[in-house]
């Protein structure tokens, strides 16, 4: 049997940013966590009638405008407009 060879991998975070159900932004995920709170509410940006399930953890508040233009905005999916808030502002 092989001898495992440790690595020595590094890892660098350059900045932190996010979009979650509890908040926008880092800052903001930090004190609804602390605070106990939760992200899991009534669902609200789709009508939920015709399914079993009326409660989701949905990103609210979230406006794509606030981080790239309307017009690019419009041309992505939601998970991918996630992708680019969460983005650090340093890039």
């Amino acid at each position: 049997m092989a001898k495992a060879i440790p690595r020595k991998n590094r890892v660098v975070i350059t900045g932190l940013n996010t979009a979650n159900p509890l908040g926008l932004s880092v800052s903001e995920t930090w004190q609804a966590l602390i605070s106990g709170k939760s992200g899991v509410d009534y669902i609200s940006l789709f009508d939920p009638a015709p399914f079993e399930t009326k409660i989701a953890a949905e990103v609210k508040d979230f406006r794509i405008t606030d981080y790239i233009s309307r017009k690019d905005g419009r041309h992505m999916d939601r998970f991918t407009q996630f992708a680019v808030a969460a983005k650090p502002a340093s890039y």
